[in-house]
C-alpha cells in the first residue's frame, strides 16, 4: 500500500510558504527550527523532489514545491473539517480574533456562519481595530489571532490574501479634479495613508488631509459624501464609489497583504480551527498560483 502524506508535515511546509522563512514558520508551527527542517526533508523525500531552492535568507519554493503547496492546503482544509464534523461536540470554549473592521464588514459574516455551524458550543470574541492595535493585543496575550493588512512586522506572519489598493471617490461628485486633492485617510501610522500621501508626491499633485480616522466606515462616509478620495482594498469598494486610475492624474498604487498572526503566548485547538476557517473562506493566493 502506498504511504500517505503526513499532515503535520503538510501544515508546516504550508507555514514555511506563507512566511518564507523555516524561522519564521518555526514560530507559527510552535516547532523548532531543527524539527522544521527535518519534518521537510523527510516530505521532499516522501514526494521524491525537491521543494525549496535557497534564495539568500529565504527559502523560495521550486516548481515542484508551488504545485505541492496546492494539494497541501487542500489536503489540511478538508482534514479540520472532517474532524471538525464528527468533534464538534468535543470543541468548546471561548477564542478572541481581531479583525480591521473594513474586512470585518466583507468578510465576517462569512466566517462567524462556517465557524459558528462546526463549532456551535464554542463563543467568538471578535475585537475591531487597525493592524497596528491589534499586534498590541497580541502581544498583551488579549487576543487568540488578529486578521493583519500589509503584515509588515517582525512577527510570524501567515499571509493568505493579497489585493489591489484603489484610488476611490464618489461617482456622483468631482472631488478628486479639484486642483489640491482632498483625501480621507487613516492615522498616520497607517500603511495605506503612506503609500498614498508616497504616490502623490511622486507626481507632484497637491493635497492635504481632510479625514483621518481608524473607522473604515467613517472613511467611507466621506467619500460618498463627495468630500475626499481615500484608498481601499478592491473588496473594500462600496456602491456609489468610483475607481480612480493614472488617466485621472492618480498612480498606481501598491498591492495589500492580507496574513493572520498567531498569539505566541499560547495555542489552542479553538484557535487553529478558527484560523483554518478564516483561511479557507478568504486565501485567494492559492488560486493564483495554480493559475499561474
Amino acid at each position: 500500500m502506498t504511504a500517505l502524506l503526513d499532515i503535520d508535515q503538510l501544515r508546516t511546509f504550508i507555514a514555511i510558504a506563507e512566511t518564507g522563512s523555516f524561522t519564521r514558520a518555526a514560530e507559527v508551527v510552535h516547532k523548532t527550527q531543527s524539527a522544521v527542517s527535518m519534518q521537510m526533508k523527510r516530505l521532499e523525500e516522501r514526494i521524491e523532489r525537491p521543494i525549496f531552492a535557497r534564495d539568500g535568507r529565504a527559502s523560495k519554493l521550486t516548481e515542484d514545491g508551488q504545485r505541492l503547496l496546492d494539494y497541501a492546503r487542500r489536503i489540511v482544509n478538508l482534514n479540520v473539517e472532517t474532524l471538525a464534523a464528527f468533534s464538534d461536540a468535543a470543541l468548546s470554549g471561548r477564542v478572541r480574533l481581531g479583525v480591521p473592521d473594513d474586512y470585518a464588514d466583507r468578510y465576517l459574516p462569512e466566517i462567524m456562519a462556517r465557524f459558528s455551524r462546526s463549532y456551535p458550543a464554542v463563543e467568538l470574541t471578535v475585537i475591531c481595530e487597525p493592524s497596528m492595535d491589534l499586534l498590541e493585543r497580541i502581544d498583551g496575550n488579549e487576543i487568540d489571532l488578529a486578521i493583519v493588512t500589509n503584515c509588515e512586522t517582525k512577527r510570524a506572519a501567515e499571509t493568505f490574501r493579497r489585493e489591489r489598493l484603489l484610488w476611490v471617490t464618489s461617482n456622483r461628485h468631482a472631488v478628486h479634479s479639484e486642483p489640491c486633492v482632498a483625501l480621507a485617510l487613516g492615522r498616520p501610522s497607517c500603511s495605506w495613508r503612506r503609500s498614498a500621501i508616497e504616490r502623490l508626491e511622486s507626481v507632484g499633485r497637491p493635497y492635504r488631509v481632510l479625514y483621518s480616522s481608524s473607522n473604515a466606515g467613517a472613511v467611507a462616509a466621506a467619500v460618498l459624501a463627495g468630500l475626499a478620495v481615500s484608498v481601499l482594498p478592491e473588496s473594500g469598494l462600496r456602491p456609489g464609489m468610483r475607481v480612480l486610475t493614472a488617466g485621472d492624474g492618480f498612480p498606481e498604487l501598491p498591492s495589500c497583504r492580507i496574513g493572520l498572526v498567531r498569539n505566541a503566548h499560547e495555542s489552542s485547538a479553538l484557535a487553529d480551527a478558527l484560523a483554518e476557517h478564516i483561511v479557507s473562506s478568504l486565501d485567494n493566493l492559492s488560486d493564483a498560483q495554480a493559475a499561474e
